[in-house]
């Protein structure tokens, strides 16, 4: 099976060095060509809970002369788009892509712009970039791609190839259940820790975090409602709380992008919840003032005071 993995951060470098190990042709697809070079030339660092081991995968810049089987998407939100035209002269019409990043969209945009119908997924696999191809393995848990309808030898190839890796994977038709599942906890947390600088764990022990943070998910949840989606749990806002609870110590990824001046996913999750709300008549102003503000901060990098 040849695999292309799109998107050089934490968790394209982690499933790519996994999956090299195990014994499939894994590429790395990087716009960056002295990130490329320098990831070549030392291969793919990983620590934690995984063990320590070092993967020699390829990396390139120019994705032409590659003809893979599966593509996986793991650039951040907004540039979905920049990866799915860099990928669109190599997909052929059995060419399966897979996106497991965060939010709500990317699959559509992918889709477009390739002309393949993009498998959605999760992952609830941590991972922290510690520099250009060094990974630290925070966390494993569950990876779910879908929807799986049918017999898809193709599917269940990748599926197979992932857990050969030693990623816990497994697929499932109610993709877009577990996507807004995600999306809900995601909405509830990422936004606070940017705005106020708090690891997971400290949100719900303000008052003020904990009660933005409700209304945020009452919003979100209401919008699911509004779509016919079945969350995969009973109460959200105390899944929320778990989460909060289970990863007291993590720094969000989207706190990770403020403190390292980047772009967020923030218009890929509340700025999602905002929009498809507006699409199905429901209200969700709590999103959409926790997007302007992190927008806010990513407009004001270059002279803010703290």
């Amino acid at each position: 099976m040849e695999i292309l993995i799109a998107g050089p951060g934490a968790m394209g470098c982690l499933f790519a060095a996994r999956l090299y190990n195990a014994g499939y042709h894994v590429t790395l697809l990087d716009h960056n060509i002295e990130r490329a070079r320098e990831i070549t030339k030392q291969g793919i660092i990983v620590e934690g809970v995984s063990g320590d081991c070092t993967a020699k995968v390829p990396v390139t810049v120019d994705p032409s002369g590659i003809r893979p089987d599966v593509i996986i998407i793991f650039v951040k939100s907004g540039k979905t788009k920049e990866a799915a035209l860099a990928v669109r002269g190599i997909t052929g019409k059995n060419t399966m892509i897979a996106t497991l990043q965060n939010g709500l969209g990317n699959r559509e945009i992918i889709s477009e712009i390739t002309g393949n119908m993009a498998l959605g997924g999760i992952t609830s696999e941590g991972a922290t970039a510690l520099g250009a191809g060094r990974v630290r393995h925070a966390g494993t848990g569950s990876t779910v791609l879908g929807p799986g309808r049918g017999k898809d030898e193709r599917l269940d190839a990748l599926v197979n190839a992932l857990n050969r890796a030693g990623f816990s994977t497994d697929s499932a038709d109610n993709i877009d259940d577990l996507i807004w599942g995600k999306l809900i906890i995601n909405a509830g947390i990422n936004a606070l820790t940017a705005i106020t600088g708090l690891k997971n764990g400290q949100l719900p022990m303000h008052d003020g975090t904990l009660n933005i943070m409700k209304d945020a998910v009452d919003e979100a949840v209401k919008v699911s409602e509004a779509l016919h989606i079945i969350l995969p749990y009973s109460d959200p806002m105390e899944k929320v709380i778990e989460v909060c609870r289970n990863t007291s110590g993590n720094i969000a990824s989207m706190l990770q992008d403020v403190l390292n001046k980047r772009a967020t996913e923030i218009d890929f999750i509340n700025g999602a919840i905002h929009r498809e709300g507006e699409k199905a008549g429901i209200p969700a102003p709590v999103n959409l003032l926790l997007t302007r503000l992190v927008k806010t901060i990513e407009a004001s990098y270059s002279n803010r005071l703290f």
